[in-house]
């Protein structure tokens, strides 16, 4: 797994192998950021469901102001810690918690909010209504969410899809404040 572009372009990441993780593929995820280029400068990012911290990295690499990179397995964040140093990456925070709780400890107003988290869950709703309800999303953010099944990506009115995108097996749809 590599950095796509930016500042980090071409350097490894690593937690590939991380038993219960699912990495963006680079081709994916060589394709959303192409989507999202022009929201990523200057961002603050939530990667909630982030495994290796592979697209909050990504964010970063590409002009991101700062990140919140968020999992629960130590294991990972382990792995997160590890790929931040490697590359020097100091505009970051790395949070060790179950998502509801770090949705509750982030005071800001968030720009990019990927959540990326395992298949089998509801939490991409879960996790939709919780930023929703603290009103974590910035006026001009956006929501980036994967998912095997679109049923599982649902959203209350507040919110409106601007993109959907299938990859093999997987979606990904992109969300932003419906402001009429």
């Amino acid at each position: 797994m590599k950095v796509i572009s930016g500042i980090f372009r071409g350097r490894n990441l690593d937690g590939f192998n991380i038993e219960g993780t699912r990495p963006t593929m680079d081709r994916v995820k060589e394709s959303l950021f192409a989507i999202i280029q022009g929201y990523i400068k200057d961002s603050i990012v939530l990667d909630l469901f982030s495994g290796s911290g592979n697209l909050g990295i990504e964010a970063l690499s590409e002009g991101a102001k700062y990140a919140y990179l968020v999992d629960k397995n130590i294991k990972c964040v382990k792995i997160i810690k590890k790929n931040i140093n490697n590359l020097n990456i100091n505009n970051v925070k790395v949070i060790c918690l179950d998502y509801k709780k770090a949705l509750y400890s982030i005071n800001k107003k968030l720009d990019l909010i990927f959540l990326d988290p395992p298949y089998n869950t509801n939490y991409i709703k879960e996790s939709i209504d919780l930023i929703v309800k603290l009103n974590l999303l910035s006026n001009r953010g956006l929501i980036i969410c994967e998912s095997d099944d679109l049923n599982k990506i649902i959203y209350p009115n507040s919110l409106k899809k601007i993109k959907e995108k299938k990859y093999g097996d997987k979606y990904i749809v992109l969300l932003e404040k419906n402001m009429c």
